[in-house]
């Protein structure tokens, strides 16, 4: 509000004033989260797929998420025992004595050589709570980028090739879906899935029906909102200037800024600083990959290991 002129040094807006900022602030940062280039990093959601199930929920109280027994002192999470599901980064918690809205913003000793380990984690509102049950869900995303499908390839209690193999995962078109015949057929495990992000729940459809198998999605992070004015969030470098121009941007109207030195310097400011922010996080896309006819006509995947190569 200093830098469009509509508050003097020394003067404080009225509350009336910070709260619609702050409703202008979290639209804006709310679209972000569409556009590709403003998000700096891929959420992996995780989760173990159960046999003959092949549709599961994202959001809060869909089927998707973990449950586990945790404290929180200061900005650390520390897990103590883990019920079911897998803690990954980003997730929102909740259970009792857990501020609303707290998300796990980055790992500290949880992230070992699993993703489901007792631990420490970082949460992004420092609080105080006495060790109770944790649920943890993901949010709805807005799209499913890509993935992979973890399987187990242990074998009479033996691990073979590390205790796991890792598979791509075809992320399938709703005509891509709607154009497969039987879509309960059985399968070793999911080797495509299509997503269906609908208003409240995204609903993950795995093809063929699985019987094992752990999957891991990857899509574009959602941006947290601001729930007050003295809310701290940590963003890599030259955010807090593309957030600080791009909202003096839009409080312009609002105050009646006419001027057009004043428009043309702080729209110039804006662009900058968006401009900067999306080429850093800009991705080239992938040129070349090898061929099918590279393959030597060997299969994709290990499926065979279920069947013995026999049909």
């Amino acid at each position: 509000m200093k830098d469009i002129g509509a508050l003097a040094a020394g003067e404080v807006p009225t509350a009336d004033e910070a709260q619609d900022a702050l409703d202008m602030l979290n639209d804006m940062v709310a679209q972000w989260s569409n556009e590709n280039m403003m998000v700096f990093y891929k959420t992996e959601i995780i989760f173990n797929t159960v046999q003959n199930t092949v549709q599961y929920t994202l959001g809060p109280g869909g089927s998707v998420g973990a449950s586990f027994t945790g404290s929180i002192s200061g900005s650390t999470l520390t897990v103590t025992a883990i019920t079911a599901g897998a803690i990954t980064m980003g997730m929102t918690l909740s259970g009792t004595g857990i501020t609303a809205g707290t998300t796990i913003v980055a790992f500290k000793t949880g992230a070992g050589g699993n993703v489901n380990e007792a631990g420490t984690y970082t949460v992004s509102i420092p609080q105080t709570a006495s060790s109770t049950t944790i649920t943890a869900y993901y949010e709805r995303p807005l799209t499913i980028e890509s993935g992979f499908v973890r399987v187990s390839t242990m074998q009479g209690g033996t691990s073979v090739a590390g205790g796991y193999l890792d598979y791509p995962l075809a992320i399938l078109s709703l005509e891509e879906y709607e154009s497969l015949g039987i879509k309960q057929l059985n399968g070793p495990w999911a080797k495509m899935i299509y997503y269906q992000p609908s208003e409240t729940l995204g609903t993950i459809y795995c093809y063929p029906n699985p019987a094992q198998g752990q999957l891991h999605l990857f899509t574009q992070t959602i941006f947290r909102q601001f729930q007050t004015l003295t809310d701290t969030i940590t963003l890599p470098q030259g955010y807090n200037n593309a957030l600080r121009w791009c909202l003096a941007e839009r409080l312009m109207p609002m105050y009646g800024k006419s001027s057009q030195v004043q428009i043309a310097m702080i729209t110039g400011y804006a662009a900058q600083a968006k401009a900067t922010v999306k080429r850093t996080n800009m991705r080239p896309p992938q040129v070349a990959r090898y061929p099918d006819s590279l393959l030597m006509g060997k299969a994709k995947d290990a499926g065979f290991i279920m069947d013995g190569g026999f049909r």
